[in-house]
């Protein structure tokens, strides 16, 4: 099976569009007001309007409150989230949509109690960690602290682009990828012919 392909960061109605045709499985909308890629629900409405019917709309949260997520539910029709936050399982599990989990990977972290920490999660995405920012820090981690046969579907982030995710895919085969500044020649604002190097470069890697 195809990894996955999830396009992050995504503000505007040309490039998601651009993303569509190319066949990526997931949009991503940051609804963190701190990130340069953030956009407001009403105006990821009208970008999720456009888009064919099984590509998933994935919002993306940090520490936001109850309130906040369900006001940007329903402003936006996503049908995914996307927690990079300190938030608990209890609080990711009480949308009745389903949701990934996010880690900033890190000595002393243990991935396998983390997913069972969050087992109700569809997947749990693995970044790279910073003390400055929530994810979207463009620079890869150590492919070889993740153990093998964890028990919740994997999906990685965190400096990729066209030129090494099919390194990532044959190290680490994970269930999907999560791609933001590695497609982008401005933050914010992608770029079709690096998005389209990257859905080869996924398309082409070999299990």
């Amino acid at each position: 099976m195809r990894t996955k392909i999830k396009i992050c960061g995504i503000t505007n109605p040309k490039n998601a569009i651009e993303a569509a045709k190319l066949g990526v499985d997931a949009l991503g909308f940051v609804f963190f007001s701190e990130s340069p890629r953030y956009i407001e629900p009403k105006k990821a409405r009208e970008i999720i309007d456009l888009m064919p019917s099984f590509i998933s709309r994935v919002g993306l949260f940090v520490n936001a409150s109850k309130k906040e997520v369900l006001l940007a539910i329903s402003e936006s029709r996503i049908n995914m989230l996307q927690f990079h936050g300190d938030e608990d399982e209890n609080f990711c599990n009480q949308f009745d949509l389903p949701y990934i989990k996010a880690i900033s990977l890190k000595d002393g972290i243990n991935l396998l109690e983390y997913c069972q920490a969050f087992s109700s999660s569809s997947a749990i995405l693995i970044d790279t960690y910073s003390q400055e920012v929530r994810g979207g820090t463009g620079k890869t981690f150590n492919w070889d602290l993740i153990p093998k046969n964890l028990p919740s579907p994997l999906i990685i982030a965190g400096g990729l682009h066209s030129d090494n995710v099919s390194s990532l895919i044959h190290s680490v085969n994970p269930y999907g990828v999560d791609v933001s500044g590695g497609v982008e020649l401005v933050k914010g604002i992608k770029d079709h012919k690096m998005m389209k190097n990257f859905v080869l470069g996924v398309n082409n890697a070999t299990i």
